[in-house]
């Protein structure tokens, strides 16, 4: 099956789709602010690059798109139906990076929580940011 675009219009836009600095994420740094939580963002000593560090709680929070990270069972997690093999190798690979770093992050003392996107959307997400409240030790 081809693809809907041209070669450079998918360029474009996967170009456009941001690592850092999402609309989830921001949602998220927005609360913990808000609530008096200060945080380290993207620390790249740590495995994974973790998107929020919270040093005083040991506690590290990614917050993991549902396509890009395969969010089993979402609506938001379609494989896509081109180039369908290297879409599944490309998220396999994504999923494997996951485990290794909260594996290695576990063993070096660290909590990791873990926010999916699609529980930040409306109907989710004041639960959402009220139980992050209620998983970061004290």
């Amino acid at each position: 099956m081809a693809d809907v675009h041209s070669k450079e219009a998918r360029s474009y836009n996967m170009s456009r789709i941001r690592s850092k600095d999402t609309k989830p994420e921001m949602l998220v740094r927005r609360f913990l602010h808000k609530n008096g939580f200060r945080y380290r963002l993207h620390v790249k000593d740590l495995p994974g690059k973790p998107d929020i560090v919270l040093p005083k709680y040991k506690t590290v929070i990614f917050i993991h798109g549902c396509f890009w990270h395969g969010h089993e069972g979402c609506k938001y997690y379609v494989v896509p139906k081109t180039r369908t093999d290297w879409w599944l190798h490309k998220i396999g690979t994504n999923i494997a990076n996951d485990i290794n770093a909260e594996t290695a992050l576990k063993n070096a003392g660290w909590k990791v929580i873990k926010i999916w996107e699609c529980l930040l959307k409306k109907k989710e997400i004041e639960y959402t940011l009220n139980n992050l409240k209620s998983l970061i030790p004290e």
